[in-house]
C-alpha cells in the first residue's frame, strides 16, 4: 500500500496537479483513494453514477462511447471520467480495464473545488470543449443573446409621423421595415431629423421615402465583435437581425454601452480611421498580441480567429477605400472575395493572402487595366500589413484571378465539368470564397447555382472526395505520433496541413454533399450534422476532434509569441503532457476514421 508521500510524490509529475502549491497538494493527496482493478474489470458504465475523476498510476484504460466505440486508450499519469463529471454527475461513456491498473479516484467534491479555485484545473479539463468555456465580455456573446427581441416595425407605406409616433411611445431609436413579413428596411429617428424635418417634407411622406433599404444587417448566431467591428468601422449605431429573411431583433448603441470596447474592436477602429498603408501595418502588428491575450482568456478557437479575421476583412476593405481615393471611382461594378483561410473566417497568427475579384460584365478593356491596378494597391497593402503574398498566387494581381464574372461562371463549370486535379484543387480554394467589398449580387445568385450544379455531379463530388483524402492526421504506430524525420522540423507535426487541413477538407466535402453554402469549417461540420450528412455521433466527434485540434494550434502559436518567436504551425508532441498527447491523438483517430467513411462513400458513388 503506498504511502501519502508516494501519492504527493507521484501527483508531482502530473499535470496540472503539478502546479498547485505545495500545502494545497498535500491536502488533495490525501483526497485521493487508491485502488486497484483486475485486467478486463469494468470500472465504470455508460449512464451510471459517477462520483468523482481517476487518474491512472499503473496500466492502461480503454474509454468507450454509449455504442462500445473506442473513445481513447490511456495509460499512466493520464485522467478520464471528467466529461461524465460535466453532464450531471452521470458518466458519459464506459471505462474498462486493458491490464491490471492502480487507480487514484478524485471525489466530485473535490474535483469541483479545484476546478473552482485552480484556474490551471479549468482550463486543462475544458480545453478543447468549446461548449464548456465562459465569457461574459460583449465579444464573445452571441448576438442572439445580446440583441432585443421581439422588434418594433412599421411598413413602408406607413406614414413619417406615425412612425415617429410609434418610436416615441416606444422609447426607441429606430424602427424595421417590413414588406409582406419580410425586412427590407430601417428608418431612425436620424432619417426624420435629417431626411423629413430638414428637408420640408409633409408628415404624410411614405416611410419608403426616407428608410435606408436593405441596411447591413446580421444573423443571431454572429457574435457580439461582429457588432462592435461593424458599428466602429460603419459608424452605424443600430444594426437589425435578421434570419431567413426576417426581423428577429434589433442592436443599438444603447444596448452595448455598458461593454467595453474589446482590444479587437479598439484595432478595428485604429484601421478605420487610418490614412496610410504604414499607419494600417502598425495596427497588424498588434495581431500576434492580441492572439496570445486570446488563448490566455480561454477563448474559444472559433471565436479567436474570427476576431483575428474580422481584422484582415476591415484592412481589405479600408485599402479598397484607399486605392478607390486614388484611382478615381471604380467604373463598373466589383466584388472582392477572400478564399483560403480569410475565406473561412479562420485566420490565425500565421496567414497569407488569398483573394481574388469579380468584376461586372460591362467592364472595357480599359476597365480592366483599372481593376488590375486596384488588385496591385490593395495586395500590396496586404503584403505590407503582414498579410504576405500567396506562393500560389491565388490573388488577385494575377490576370486569372481578375476577371468578368462570366469569365468565372466559365470557370467553375468547366472545373465541375472536367475535375481533372488542378480543377479539384482550384475548386477546392473557390468554394470557400466569401466577399469582403463591392457588389455582392455579383457573387450571391453564382455561388448557389455553382454549388447546385456541383453537388448533382457525382463524378465532380467523387474527385472532390479523392482530393480531401490527400491530407492525413499525423498517426505514428503504438499510439504515437508520425513526425518529420529529418529537416528543420525534425520530431516535430504539422498542426496545419496534417492537423486542421483535414478537417477543413471534409467540412468542404460535407458542405458540398448537403448543399450548405457556408464557409467556416465549423459551421460546415455543425450543418453537416443537422442534416444528416454525418451521423450525429460522427459529427459530435468530428466537431470535438476539431477544437481540440484547432486550439491546440491557436495554444502553440500563442507559447511561440509570449517567447518572443514567430508563430508557426510545427509541434513537438513532446511539448505536451501525456494527456494532452493522448487526447489530441484520439482526435487525429477521429479524423482518420471519418476519412475512411468518407472514402468509402466515395468508392459508393463511383
Amino acid at each position: 500500500m503506498e504511502t501519502s508521500s508516494a501519492i504527493i510524490g507521484f501527483l508531482q509529475s502530473v499535470h496540472p496537479y503539478d502546479s498547485l502549491p505545495q500545502d494545497e497538494l498535500v491536502r488533495v493527496a490525501h483526497s485521493f483513494r487508491r485502488s486497484e482493478v483486475q485486467a478486463g474489470a469494468e470500472i465504470y458504465h455508460f449512464g451510471a453514477p459517477l462520483d468523482g475523476i481517476y487518474l491512472i498510476k499503473t496500466g492502461s484504460v480503454e474509454v468507450q462511447d454509449a455504442s462500445g466505440g473506442l473513445v481513447s486508450l490511456l495509460g499512466p499519469r493520464n485522467s478520464f471520467g471528467e466529461r461524465g463529471l460535466m453532464r450531471d454527475g452521470l458518466a458519459a461513456t464506459t471505462a474498462l480495464a486493458l491490464e491490471a491498473c492502480v487507480l487514484l479516484h478524485l471525489p466530485a467534491a473535490e474535483f469541483h473545488a479545484l476546478m473552482q479555485s485552480a484556474p490551471p484545473f479549468q482550463r486543462f479539463f475544458t480545453r478543447g470543449r468549446a461548449g464548456d468555456r465562459r465569457n461574459t465580455d460583449l465579444a464573445m456573446q452571441t448576438v442572439g443573446d445580446l440583441m432585443t427581441g421581439d422588434p418594433q416595425s412599421c411598413g413602408p407605406e406607413d406614414t413619417v409621423q406615425s412612425a415617429a409616433a410609434r418610436m416615441r411611445d416606444g422609447g426607441i431609436s429606430c424602427l424595421g421595415v417590413v414588406e409582406a413579413g419580410a425586412f427590407i428596411g430601417l428608418v431612425t429617428t436620424r432619417d426624420l431629423t435629417g431626411k423629413v424635418l430638414a428637408a420640408g417634407l409633409p408628415a404624410s411622406t411614405p416611410v419608403r421615402a426616407v428608410m435606408s433599404g436593405t441596411p447591413i444587417s446580421l444573423p443571431p448566431e454572429a457574435l457580439g465583435a461582429d457588432v462592435l467591428n461593424l458599428m466602429l468601422e460603419r459608424r452605424i449605431g443600430h444594426l437589425p437581425v435578421v434570419e431567413a429573411g426576417r426581423l428577429i431583433g434589433m442592436i443599438t448603441q444603447t444596448d452595448i454601452t455598458r461593454f467595453q470596447a474589446t482590444s479587437s474592436a479598439q484595432l478595428v477602429r485604429d484601421l478605420a480611421g487610418a490614412q496610410t498603408v504604414a499607419q494600417m501595418a502598425a495596427v497588424t502588428a498588434r495581431i500576434p498580441q492580441l492572439l496570445v491575450q486570446l488563448v490566455g482568456g480561454n477563448t474559444a478557437h472559433q471565436v479567436t480567429t474570427r476576431l483575428i479575421t474580422d481584422i484582415a476583412d476591415t484592412v481589405t476593405r479600408r485599402l479598397l477605400a484607399l486605392a478607390e481615393a486614388k484611382l478615381g471611382p471604380a467604373p463598373v461594378p466589383y466584388l472582392w472575395l477572400a478564399c483560403g483561410s480569410q475565406g473561412r473566417q479562420e485566420q490565425t497568427g500565421v496567414s497569407d493572402q488569398d483573394n481574388c475579384l469579380f468584376i461586372d460584365d460591362a467592364a472595357t478593356e480599359d476597365d480592366m487595366a483599372y481593376f488590375a491596378a486596384l488588385a496591385i494597391y490593395v495586395c500590396d497593402g496586404l503584403h505590407a500589413c503582414g498579410y504576405v503574398y500567396c506562393p500560389g498566387e491565388m490573388m488577385a494581381t494575377n490576370p486569372k484571378w481578375c476577371a468578368r464574372v462570366s469569365t468565372w461562371r466559365g470557370y467553375f463549370r468547366r472545373w465541375i465539368a472536367t475535375p481533372d486535379p488542378m480543377a479539384q484543387m482550384l475548386a477546392s480554394v473557390m468554394f470557400d470564397l466569401r466577399p469582403i467589398g463591392g457588389a455582392v449580387s455579383l457573387f450571391s445568385d453564382l455561388q448557389a447555382e455553382t454549388l447546385a450544379e456541383a453537388a448533382e455531379n457525382s463524378i465532380f463530388v467523387a474527385h472532390m472526395i479523392a482530393n480531401s483524402l490527400t491530407h492525413t492526421p499525423p498517426l505514428g504506430l503504438l499510439r504515437g505520433f508520425a513526425t518529420f524525420r529529418s529537416g528543420e522540423h525534425k520530431n516535430q507535426i504539422d498542426l496545419k496541413h496534417n492537423g486542421v487541413v483535414p478537417l477543413t477538407d471534409l467540412g468542404r466535402v460535407y458542405a458540398l454533399i448537403g448543399q450548405s453554402p457556408a464557409a467556416n469549417t465549423r459551421a460546415r461540420l455543425l450543418a453537416a450534422g443537422d442534416a444528416g450528412v454525418i451521423s450525429s455521433s460522427g459529427g459530435a466527434d468530428l466537431l470535438d476532434a476539431y477544437d481540440l485540434i484547432a486550439q491546440t494550434r491557436l495554444d502553440h502559436q500563442a507559447r511561440l509569441i509570449r517567447a518572443g518567436k514567430t508563430a508557426d504551425n510545427f509541434m513537438a508532441p513532446s511539448d505536451l503532457s501525456d494527456f494532452e498527447r493522448a487526447h489530441l491523438r484520439d482526435a487525429f483517430v477521429v479524423v482518420r476514421t471519418m476519412q475512411s467513411a468518407v472514402g468509402q462513400a466515395r468508392g459508393a458513388r463511383t
